[in-house]
């Protein structure tokens, strides 16, 4: 029986979550033995055309050419999972699209701006195909994918964790930044998926995996304008890594706004 067939594409981004793949060490090799790797130039391999069980997208979707290399990954892939920031929610290339002056930016900026053909927005994979799992994060956990991979080859949908990162620091008994030294902490809106890493060496938590569920984006705005953030610091809170996922784009806009209000 032949095994299950993968691949890693690469869109716009770091580099930062396939090498989560890589990161995992001696798990990566008996993830080899369990399927049969098609693609993932990080590894050596490279054939992105091949038709697979499961592909791994990294990446927001800012060219030309990514959208059409998107839609053959599609055709090509009976699963797509979306890993990482950029992917999910546009990643960082993503901020972009806040102003709306993609084109006077980029003559701004190149000599030969003709030659730069990104589109107007950075956006998300799931804006133009179909998705079938998302993994967040900026970047994901090697141990967060690997477990996806798992769950997808016995045939199981991967469990999507939306616990908030608070939840997190109580089971690590973690000392709460917010109650004990007044950081601006966003793990009260914040899915974990990191382990609390932050906080558990002493700092904020800055959303890099995304709004987690049910975010009460409005108390968590109230909270860090209680510790003295001005509207326009609150704003750049909600968007920084995640700035295209809803519920933290409408609260970013909404503290942006009202740092106008108040001028």
């Amino acid at each position: 029986m032949a095994k299950p067939s993968i691949a890693v594409h690469k869109f716009s981004s770091c580099d930062g979550c396939q090498l989560a793949f890589l990161n995992a060490g001696p798990d990566l090799l008996k993830l080899a033995e369990l399927v049969d790797i098609r693609h993932f130039l990080e590894a050596g391999m490279a054939d992105e055309d091949a038709k697979v069980d499961i592909a791994f997208v990294e990446g927001s979707i800012s060219t030309r050419d990514e959208l059409t290399r998107i839609q053959q990954v599609r055709a090509n892939s009976r699963i797509v999972v979306t890993i990482g920031a950029c992917a999910t929610a546009g990643g960082l290339q993503a901020l972009r699209n806040l102003d709306g002056r993609h084109e006077e930016w980029k003559h701004a900026i190149y000599a030969q701006p003709d030659f730069i053909q990104t589109l107007d927005r950075a956006e998300p994979v799931a804006a133009h195909i179909e998705v079938d799992f998302e993994l967040w994060g900026c970047p994901v956990d090697a141990a967060q994918l690997l477990a996806a991979v798992q769950q997808l080859l016995f045939g199981v949908s991967p469990l999507d964790v939306r616990d908030k990162v608070c939840a997190e620091c109580k089971r690590q008994q973690t000392i709460c930044v917010i109650v004990a030294d007044g950081q601006p902490c966003m793990g009260p809106v914040t899915r974990t998926g990191c382990g609390a890493l932050c906080p558990r060496f002493g700092r904020d938590c800055y959303a890099c995996y995304g709004p987690s569920e049910n975010p009460n984006t409005a108390a968590m705005g109230q909270a860090l304008a209680g510790l003295g953030l001005p509207p326009a610091d609150i704003a750049r809170r909600f968007l920084f890594i995640n700035s295209q996922a809803p519920a933290f784009h409408r609260a970013g806009l909404a503290h942006y706004r009202a740092g106008f209000a108040d001028e």
